[in-house]
């Protein structure tokens, strides 16, 4: 499967670099209003995650100031409602957009190679950014159904707009999928690699304790439960990484593995389709689709 599809050239958009100007909050109209809230995200959100921590920087942030060991229910729960509110949020979305620069304004230190690092240094902060558009375009593959050119284009603009939320600068991203993926293929080459914090992540023998908040019945479990879990955590991570990036992080991906992948995905895009609203659709997402209707 090719990664990196082909684009038509088109121009790029105006940059919205005017600090004076607020960014506009997404409403239905948009295609992320429909990704973002979809539960297949609880499946897709780890590759991107993988993708930002193989950053030594990111890595190394992640790594001394994350409690996604002490607190990785907590964590996941905080980020998910978080990503919601970029989308669904409507004037919230800004505001969370300022509270998230605001958090990370303090988080800095020095990587595994002795470079100082800031969480808010421009090209890390957009890289963590630009991981989100090849892991919707890999979740579409598998999961749902293949973007088109069209489709891919509009993509990437939302997430422009999504950057603009967030404080990112045009100019600090590619202006088109076309100047996107020769970034991206740069960034993997040159920048990336088999962090400690990836390897632990895609440990599938890492010790995680049950959810918060889980009945007796499911803490009893908990110790059947969690290594299957785990084990399906990890491939579908793996699987849901562009190759390129399986490559440099020395990755294994079997021609078994992606037969693999491909028939999960196949049940995958069967059921949710059919699942009833509240069962589709996480909690921030579900009362702004209803709120929109009304």
């Amino acid at each position: 499967m090719n990664a990196y599809p082909r684009h038509r050239t088109t121009a790029a958009r105006p940059a919205r670099d005017d600090p004076r100007s607020e960014p506009a909050p997404f409403g239905p109209d948009s295609m992320l209003w429909d990704l973002a809230g979809d539960v297949r995200l609880f499946l897709s959100l780890p590759a991107a995650f993988a993708l930002q921590v193989a950053h030594p920087a990111v890595g190394a942030g992640v790594d001394e100031h994350s409690v996604f060991r002490t607190d990785p229910w907590g964590r996941a729960h905080r980020s998910l409602h978080s990503l919601q509110l970029w989308i669904y949020g409507g004037q919230r979305a800004i505001e969370e957009g300022r509270r998230l620069r605001t958090v990370h304004r303090n988080i800095s230190g020095i990587d595994a190679h002795g470079r100082s690092y800031h969480a808010l240094d421009p090209a890390n902060y957009a890289w963590v950014h630009a991981t989100a558009y090849p892991v919707f375009l890999s979740a579409a593959r598998y999961l749902s159904r293949p973007l088109d050119d069209r489709e891919e284009h509009a993509l990437y603009d939302e997430l422009l707009r999504l950057g603009d939320i967030l404080g990112i600068r045009r100019k600090d991203m590619p202006a088109t999928p076309e100047e996107y993926w020769p970034y991206f293929e740069r960034m993997v080459r040159e920048e990336l690699e088999n962090t400690p914090v990836l390897r632990e992540l895609l440990d599938p023998r890492r010790p995680i304790p049950p959810p918060e908040g889980s009945g007796a019945l499911v803490r009893r479990l908990w110790p059947r439960l969690h290594p299957p879990l785990l084990r399906l955590h990890v491939f579908v991570t793996t699987g849901l990484l562009p190759p390129v990036a399986r490559d440099r992080l020395e990755l294994t991906w079997t021609a078994r593995d992606e037969r693999g992948m491909r028939r999960l995905g196949a049940v995958v895009r069967t059921v949710v389709p059919l699942l009833p609203e509240r069962l589709r659709f996480l909690p921030v997402a579900r009362a702004a689709r209803r709120a929109a209707r009304a």
